[in-house]
């Protein structure tokens, strides 16, 4: 009796120790932990594109908006270039004229004087017109001058105006149109200033000053938001004076606007 009371307490306390042997389920808490962490820094990185994409819009914006800035300034800019390397052309040629016209008048007086016969020294000399009156240079040197050494843009405008009226058929009448659309163009009365362009254009067609009148025109239409108008313009221009320095800029405003 004792033996098998013996065996069965053997045999219970086997029992309980293998029962309490196996090993009981666990949950990593780290993964847990590692599972919410990755998807807490997910939604931050997403957060964070988002707004690094906002700040980029901005920025983008922002610097579209100088550089239209910069562009209109650099237009500006070769403007005045152009008006400068127009003046300077202008005072050559006139150099030119007054060297060759010196010249002239130098030889007249070194030629010999002939002696003519006596009833003929009674007859009354008609007076010598010089070309100078005659085609209004005076006039329009002066004109020049208000722009070119004195700088009274102002009073340049009426005097312009006045050589045009005064001398419709003289060789400087087309410069003097474009040097009055010019003044017009910087003062901002766009309205005048195309009307003054539009006569280079259409009247003087062999006039050097057409492709520059033309670059005007499509320039004043382009700060009157007629675009479309600027394009025809810059595109016609391109096409007739390819090689002029018009041409250049008319494809620089062109390429801006297309």
């Amino acid at each position: 009796m004792k033996l098998n009371q013996v065996l069965f307490g053997v045999l219970s306390a086997a029992a309980l120790n293998g029962y309490a042997a196996e090993p009981a389920p666990v949950i990593d808490a780290s993964n847990v932990i590692s599972s919410s962490a990755a998807s807490g820094s997910l939604h931050e990185q997403i957060e964070d594109i988002v707004r690094q994409n906002k700040v980029y819009t901005r920025n983008q914006v922002k610097m579209q908006r100088q550089l239209d800035e910069l562009q209109n300034e650099v237009s500006e800019l070769r403007g005045v270039t152009e008006l400068h390397s127009h003046q300077l052309t202008q005072v050559l040629d006139r150099q030119k004229e007054l060297y060759q016209e010196l010249e002239r008048r130098v030889s007249q007086a070194l030629k010999p004087k002939v002696v003519t016969p006596t009833y003929q020294q009674a007859v009354t000399e008609t007076p010598t017109v010089s070309p100078t009156a005659v085609n209004g240079d005076d006039a329009y040197n002066a004109a020049l001058n208000l722009v070119l050494k004195e700088k009274r843009y102002d009073d340049a405008i009426p005097a312009f105006r006045q050589f045009i009226s005064q001398y419709p058929s003289s060789n400087y009448a087309a410069n003097a149109q474009y040097w009055l659309g010019q003044l017009l163009f910087s003062k901002g009365e766009l309205a005048q200033a195309k009307a003054s362009f539009l006569v280079v254009v259409d009247k003087y067609k062999e006039s050097s000053k057409r492709s520059d009148a033309m670059l005007k025109l499509g320039m004043v239409e382009q700060k009157q938001n007629n675009n479309a108008q600027a394009i025809s313009l810059y595109q016609q221009l391109i096409k007739l004076y390819p090689d002029s320095s018009a041409a250049k800029l008319a494809q620089s405003r062109l390429s801006s606007l297309q």
